[in-house]
């Protein structure tokens, strides 16, 4: 069987509200420093990293893909270390005007192969996601170096529906790349790792750190989980990033001897009594 083992880099930080520039600046930094201590296959980045996690900025921060700021810095990086990047999120002002937040992916020649926007908006506790951003249409799996990697932005990991599509789809790498506030610690530790074992999927629950507007703050905890919901590596509230070397056929073996996915059902039919 052809080795399949990848090395995994995610990368947690704290935005500065509303500076995209300082933002870009840091995270460069960022990645330069953990890409200098350790090589990776695949750098994965926070939601909305670029401008935080406030509604009411989004409009001021947003880019064209065509001329992003933002996605030059990571193509620039994606190039120097030969490495794929799956690009968190930032505000994309469509040709349309409307705004989508938006997951960029590019590869190690610095190219965008494809993009994801965030299919679920978050629209609760005082956000209005919905007010500001154009829901997006379908999940999309992105293939590189002929690993499989299925994209999702922090709400939507509240929609299991999403993660099992991407299973059935026969991804290898799960990931929700989040802004995800400090008080619902519960449910983003339960339902990342829910989703890594129900699916048997290595996956990547990556949120950001730091201070929010109005005494709210980011979570952290960011965490990459093997397919039976071990840690493999995580990080609570600093800056910095987190690695791992997983093995890909170790997954596909475990699979095989547990094969959940034959056990579904083809109708799920409720009978009230």
């Amino acid at each position: 069987m052809e080795e399949k083992k990848v090395k995994l880099l995610a990368i947690q930080m704290s935005s500065v509200i509303g500076d995209l520039d300082a933002n870009i600046c840091k995270t460069e930094k960022l990645l330069d420093k953990c890409l200098l201590e350790k090589t990776a296959d695949f750098v994965f980045l926070p939601e909305v990293w670029s401008c935080g996690w406030c509604c009411s900025v989004f409009e001021g921060c947003a880019e064209n893909i065509k001329n992003a700021k933002s996605i030059e810095m990571l193509r620039k990086i994606a190039k120097k270390y030969s490495v794929n990047i799956i690009g968190g999120s930032f505000i994309e002002k469509k040709s349309d005007g409307t705004l989508a937040n938006t997951c960029p992916v590019i590869n190690r020649n610095g190219e965008i192969v494809c993009t994801y926007e965030k299919n679920h908006l978050f629209s609760y506790y005082g956000d209005n996601e919905g007010k500001f951003i154009t829901k997006g249409k379908n999940p999309v799996i992105v293939t590189l170096d002929g690993t499989k990697i299925g994209l999702s932005i922090c709400y939507d990991i509240r929609f299991p529906e999403l993660y099992r599509a991407y299973r059935k789809a026969d991804a290898d790498i799960l990931v929700n790349m989040a802004a995800w506030g400090a008080k619902k610690k519960i449910p983003w530790d339960s339902m990342t790792t829910s989703r890594a074992v129900e699916n048997q999927t290595y996956f990547v629950a990556l949120t950001q750190t730091g201070n929010l507007e109005n005494g709210e703050k980011n979570l952290g905890h960011s965490m990459i989980l093997n397919y039976q919901g071990d840690i493999l590596d995580e990080i609570n509230v600093i800056e910095g990033g987190i690695y791992a070397n997983i093995d890909l056929n170790e997954m596909y073996e475990f699979r095989n001897k547990c094969s959940v996915l034959a056990d579904i059902k083809e109708s799920y039919e409720v009978l009230q009594k």
